[in-house]
């Protein structure tokens, strides 16, 4: 793949929104030129990982839910220069999706790249769809629908089974922490990453929702403190942002701090559904999506990147979010 520098976003974006109007009537991406978005084209839900001694972004393909059928990725080394992989999944490579693929979040383990996804936007129990998850060998796939049917199907706790976020805890287990319609869930996966196991406390489908949760988790350890965070308000309004509270270990119980991350209507509106970066350097950084100024349509998304900074006590700091975003963080 040829790599995408920021600079170059202008050109590309017009290409990629004159490739979209074919498909939708939504308006061709117009770019500022400035360093954030640091992708081309519409896209939302970024999660951010480090894969191979390479920085990895997996957002949505922001389209309507009908269009909405493919998942791209984006390679950098440097933050700055990002190569895009096209298509890394998509739902005809499964017989059970239909629509509305979007939220990926992706996981090393043994040898394969396990990618979990939300798929047909189910409104209850009686319908196909929920989180699936599909593997491959390199983290920029193609990836292959892994078990034919999805991992999880059913609105446990009134979670509705979306926004997946596959966590590792330091003692190597893993765990998948979902859910929207305002309900949080936390399952322990088994070594396969094909079902649940019960917790050590015997509970299953664990709630863990915390105070304003309404989608998007992530969560993170530091100095052996978990960092659970979430979005809250509407994602298709200008009020999304981005929430934590903290706790000693990932099943909680977790005290609500505050937000941290919102709109600067001089900036951008609806910020929210993140991820969060800790590089090698030392520095943090939150990787999230918002709708540029002047944009009305709920797909009109852009991904961003600014730093996530703490202080004495190890609580975030407030982000501020910028058209400049971050400098180079090389990877070596």
């Amino acid at each position: 793949m040829t790599p995408v520098s920021r600079r170059g976003f202008l050109r590309l974006a017009f290409a990629a929104g004159a490739a979209g109007a074919a498909r939708s009537p939504r308006p061709a991406l117009l770019a500022a030129p400035r360093e954030n978005p640091i992708l081309p084209g519409w896209y939302a839900d970024p999660e951010a990982r480090i894969f191979e001694n390479e920085y990895w972004i997996y957002p949505t393909f922001s389209a309507p839910y009908d269009q909405q059928l493919h998942l791209d990725a984006f390679s950098s080394r440097d933050l700055v220069t990002w190569t895009p992989h096209r298509r890394i999944f998509e739902a005809k490579r499964t017989t059970w999706v239909r629509r509305a693929v979007w939220a990926p979040s992706v996981v090393q383990k043994d040898g394969w790249y396990y990618l979990f996804f939300s798929a047909n936007d189910i409104q209850s129990d009686r319908e196909t769809g929920g989180i699936g998850v599909a593997r491959a060998r390199r983290p920029a796939g193609p990836f292959e629908d892994y078990l034919g049917r999805p991992l999880v199907d059913r609105f446990e706790n009134g979670a509705q089974p979306i926004d997946p976020f596959a966590f590792v805890d330091p003692d190597d287990t893993h765990y998948l922490i979902y859910g929207g319609w305002r309900h949080c869930n936390i399952v322990t996966l088994n070594a396969e990453l094909t079902g649940v196991v019960p917790h050590g406390d015997g509970s299953t489908f664990k709630e863990i929702t915390p105070e304003g949760y309404v989608e998007g988790s992530w969560m993170f350890v530091r100095n052996g403190r978990y960092y659970f965070m979430w979005s809250e308000g509407g994602w298709t309004g200008p009020n999304y942002a981005v929430a934590y509270a903290i706790g000693d270990g990932p099943l909680g119980p977790f005290t609500r701090i505050g937000r941290i991350l919102q709109q600067n209507p001089d900036v951008a509106t609806g910020a929210g559904h993140h991820s969060v970066l800790h590089a090698p350097s030392g520095r943090t950084y939150i990787v999230y999506h918002r709708r540029p100024l002047g944009e009305r349509d709920r797909n009109s998304r852009v991904v961003c990147i600014d730093e996530m900074t703490f202080d004495a006590d190890g609580r975030i700091l407030p982000v501020v979010i910028t058209h400049a975003g971050v400098g180079r963080d090389v990877l070596r």
